[in-house]
């Protein structure tokens, strides 16, 4: 894809915050957006062996709604980045279902950064 145009990869996870999960949840929430966002890089070799040279970086971002969350997964699949939204399954602190944090990436820091740059750390 752009492994030849770039030497930086990250992948970022969105965390909403209007949710008001407890930090155990936000933690496995994001576990399972990085289990998926690895799943979905296997497909993409050369994008993986970019990321895993780059040390893997994750970093974890905030959105205060469900529609900024899905504002950005669609941005991001417009420019062309892999991203993957975590459902919950409801058993525990939120509603089945609720849309708790996305995956960007992994991908190119650039690209990302037109996709996420704005948003503040979690």
């Amino acid at each position: 894809m752009y492994t030849d145009e770039y030497d930086n990869y990250k992948l970022i996870l969105v965390i909403r915050t209007d949710l008001k999960m407890g930090k155990g949840k936000v933690a496995a929430q994001c576990a399972h957006a990085a289990v998926a966002a690895y799943k979905s890089v296997r497909k993409h070799p050369k994008i993986l062996q970019a990321w895993e040279e780059c040390g893997q970086a994750k970093i974890t971002v905030k959105v205060d709604s469900e529609d900024a969350l899905k504002e950005i997964v669609k941005h991001a699949r417009a420019v062309g980045l892999l991203a993957n939204i975590i459902h919950d399954a409801g058993r525990t602190q939120i509603e089945p279902g609720s849309k708790t944090v996305c995956a960007i990436g992994p991908g190119p820091a650039p690209l990302i950064d037109q996709v996420t740059g704005h948003l503040k750390l979690f």
